[in-house]
């Protein structure tokens, strides 16, 4: 979550994520939720419904969003997802949870909740439970989707210390991965859910991992001192592997040796 501080309370942004395709980007803000274009740049629009949005995501290019309260004065209650039509301005339908909502994902035809302990999955056309998945602690509401629309794949933080767990919902397969001896700080999957990328709370080491087989299949290293990684995200062709961190640098890496033991079936020597 992104939370500056500022003086005048429209202009505090509580939140930012991108869309599946990458074409737009939503905000949201102390007073409503603003969307832009990203090729060319540009201010969309912007509503304000006179209360916080801590989490807002958009489903593609349409109308529909997913919307969660946050902030000092909540629009919505942090326990709540709510569903958003903009073409008819008003809510649409509402999800309500035992505990604080801590993430949000969008799919074609699915919605998936992050709370503290459990991952939640939807059928977003009549929000039928799909699954419920029992997580570890997740305050930071770590997860990771495959924005390939013809496939499932997630990966949330597994019960135990710097471990993950890896759903494919089209094979009907859940893969464990101790990726870390310490706490996950960012988890990351590229667009047809093949790799995973994971940094820990130290941030020095991403390792990138084969979903199918758990196998560890290339490793960077973004320094030696201890740094808190903000996010870890993959090119469209999982060719590079970006991520940005407290250190104020972003760092973009060939995943190339990755690409390569996964077509092969092996995993780092």
């Amino acid at each position: 979550m992104v939370d500056k501080t500022d003086d005048d309370k429209s202009n505090k942004i509580l939140n930012a994520s991108f869309n599946q395709d990458g074409s737009c980007f939503a905000i949201g803000t102390d007073v409503g939720f603003k969307i832009y274009s990203t090729s060319p740049f540009r201010d969309n629009f912007e509503r304000n419904l006179e209360g916080g949005i801590g989490y807002c995501e958009m489903l593609n290019r349409c109308n529909i969003l997913a919307l969660v309260g946050g902030g000092r004065s909540p629009k919505y209650s942090p326990n709540k997802v709510i569903i958003w039509d903009d073409h008819q301005s008003k809510v649409v339908s509402e999800l309500r949870f035992t505990s604080y909502v801590r993430n949000i994902k969008l799919k074609r035809d699915k919605l998936i909740v992050v709370c503290d302990q459990k991952v939640y999955l939807f059928n977003l056309l009549n929000f039928q439970n799909i699954d419920t998945i029992d997580s570890f602690d997740n305050t930071k509401g770590l997860i990771a989707v495959s924005n390939d629309p013809k496939i499932t794949v997630i990966a949330f933080p597994d019960k135990g210390q710097g471990a993950v767990k890896v759903k494919l919902y089209d094979k009907d397969m859940q893969i464990n991965i101790q990726a870390h001896e310490s706490s996950l700080a960012c988890i990351s999957l590229n667009f047809d859910g093949t790799l995973l990328a994971t940094a820990s709370d130290k941030g020095t080491l991403i390792r990138i991992f084969n979903t199918e087989t758990s196998n560890l299949l290339q490793e960077v290293r973004r320094g030696t001192e201890k740094a808190t990684i903000y996010s870890i995200a993959f090119n469209p062709s999982s060719s590079l592997l970006a991520t940005s961190s407290d250190r104020g640098t972003i760092h973009i890496f060939s995943i190339s040796d990755a690409n390569k033991a996964l077509k092969e079936g092996k995993s780092l020597e």
